[in-house]
């Protein structure tokens, strides 16, 4: 292919990904969800203070809303809310431009992968496009999602590792992107360790080839980067609160009780093989088996996708029509004649992308597997490439009155327009039905409710605001709209004192008692507040229900 045409499909595909990620970003998702928030408010808190909303001076990683997470992405928010100012917008945007820049650097990424291959620049672009219109990509890009960050940070690895073999300086920018890929959310902490070693393993006789001072100075950049992380889940357990909470080894997993159960039932029987075969560990085993397995359902992939805030409502992760051309990618590329090493790391990524989830809870994860991607929309450009070439090599538009000739043209036809349509599907549930029917989900209504409390808040003397279920971590939403100064909500501590600051107190509200104290402005969720109470405003989900109720006394 023609270079400069080359050059102009890719900005044409940059493009594309840029309008889809940015467009509307502060409106769709209709909402910040409290994950999004708090790194939001994180970020403005260390951007005024130098600290997080916890007072922790620089912080490595995040204590957030009952666990802990990587920091980077507080960080990286921090230019955006300078610019744009505390909102949906800004704090969504760093995730924007890292989705953005994935689509970029997978089109390098294939090059270096398919080397000297005649259809690389094809299939580079094919796979720059099918991420640019992901609908698993659009999901987490358009979000204040930290694992976006890390997705992009390895993709950036494993393109600077394989440039470094060629130019070994830039392994050092290989080592940078892989040990900040740490820094931006907890699975990464065991998927690109395992990326960093496949590529070295299938890459060593060209690796160590190169001078030594190359290596080690990538590796002693890596190292430092990576120190203060590593120091810190030494020196604070706390830090891998989230990871424990998770763990498939916590004791409250459902699955471990049961066998638990068994294995009481078998000692009290004398069932020697019963307690065989439900010894601990192969229960572990196994639950960890079903945990990697399930996230190769074609069904949860295709079909039904994740919770609803993983993917566009009726839609799963990816798109329906590229089921058979992903099969058939996966075939050509194991048999056919590419070289062997590309064929190991991508395949290698497809299998160890669901490593960090199997060893979780609430499987299968969309947001823990995203490294999922760019590998499966790499081996459906191997497979749209087959199936061209396949339709080249039938010289169909030569004596179609053949009728072997005319299914096919049928076939391709037919698979166009399935296509076609399946993408609009998506474009229409994701940008123009999702806020409709995935509102609640968001946690819609709290930017509403504060705007509320700023008009009418000076006429009482308390705030109550519940934080029960569906209305939990509220505090963390009027923090957040409130743009309240993080200076004094670290200077009262707050945070010791369930969050409440200010005239605002967050907890859950007993409207029977409640109500007999006067003067006081109630924030609830619409069981919290009766129906014989006229409340001053409803705040109704864009689907038309109730989210939030406001009653005063």
């Amino acid at each position: 292919m023609n270079k400069k045409i080359v050059w102009i499909l890719l900005i044409g595909i940059i493009i594309l990904a840029a309008v889809l990620m940015l467009w509307q970003l502060g409106n769709v998702p209709a909402s910040l969800d409290w994950d999004e928030a708090a790194l939001g408010y994180d970020g403005y808190s260390i951007f005024h203070t130098g600290s997080d909303q916890y007072g922790k001076f620089l912080p490595v990683v995040l204590r957030s809303l009952g666990d802990y997470k990587p920091a980077l992405y507080a960080y990286l928010s921090i230019p955006s809310i300078a610019i744009f100012g505390l909102n949906a917008f800004a704090v969504r945007f760093p995730s924007a431009i890292f989705g953005i820049l994935s689509v970029l650097a997978v089109f390098f990424l294939v090059r270096e992968f398919f080397g000297n291959h005649k259809s690389r620049d094809h299939l580079a672009l094919l796979a720059s496009f099918l991420l640019a219109i992901s609908p698993w990509s659009i999901q987490f890009s358009r979000v204040a999602f930290e694992s976006n960050v890390g997705t992009a940070l390895n993709i950036f690895a494993a393109l600077f590792f394989l440039k470094g073999l060629k130019k070994p300086w830039v392994l050092s920018l290989s080592a940078v992107c892989a040990a900040l890929s740490i820094y931006a959310y907890q699975g990464e902490k065991v998927f690109t360790p395992f990326l960093i070693l496949i590529l070295a393993l299938i890459y060593r006789k060209k690796l160590f080839s190169l001078h030594k001072k190359y290596i080690i100075a990538a590796l002693a950049v890596g190292i430092i980067v990576v120190l203060p992380m590593v120091f810190y889940i030494i020196t604070d357990k706390s830090s891998l609160t989230r990871v424990q909470g998770t763990s498939v080894f916590a004791a409250q997993t459902e699955l471990l009780k049961a066998d638990l159960r068994k294995i009481n039932r078998d000692e009290v029987n004398s069932d020697k093989v019963g307690l065989i075969l439900d010894n601990r560990r192969i229960v572990y085993t196994k639950t960890i088996l079903q945990g990697y397995l399930a996230h190769f359902d074609l069904n949860w992939m295709f079909i039904n996708g994740d919770i609803a805030r993983h993917h566009a409502h009726d839609m799963g992760l990816l798109y329906l029509f590229e089921l058979p051309l992903l099969l058939v990618g996966g075939y050509m590329l194991l048999f056919g004649e590419y070289d062997r090493k590309t064929k190991l790391i991508i395949f290698s990524w497809i299998l160890i992308a669901p490593v960090p989830a199997s060893i979780t809870t609430g499987v299968p994860s969309a947001v823990r597997t995203l490294n999922f991607l760019p590998a499966l929309q790499i081996v459906t450009a191997v497979g749209v490439l087959s199936i061209f070439n396949f339709i080249k090599n039938q010289n169909l538009l030569v004596n179609i009155r053949n009728l072997r000739k005319i299914v096919y043209i049928l076939i391709i036809v037919a698979f166009f327009l399935f296509a076609l349509f399946n993408i609009t599907y998506y474009f229409d549930q994701y940008f123009v039905q999702g806020n409709y029917y995935d509102s609640a989900y968001w946690q819609y209504g709290y930017k509403q409710a504060v705007e509320e409390v700023k008009a009418i808040g000076n006429n009482y003397k308390t705030v109550v605001i519940s934080d029960k279920e569906p209305l939990d971590q509220s505090y963390i939403f009027f923090l957040f709209y409130l743009k309240y100064p993080p200076r004094d909500y670290q200077r009262t501590g707050a945070y010791a004192s369930h969050h409440s600051f200010a005239k605002f107190t967050f907890r859950p509200i007993n409207w029977q008692k409640d109500s007999q104290v006067k003067n006081v402005l109630y924030i609830g969720s619409p069981g919290e507040i009766p129906e014989n109470v006229s409340p001053i405003k409803t705040i109704y989900n864009l689907d038309g229900t109730a989210a939030i109720k406001i009653a005063g006394t």
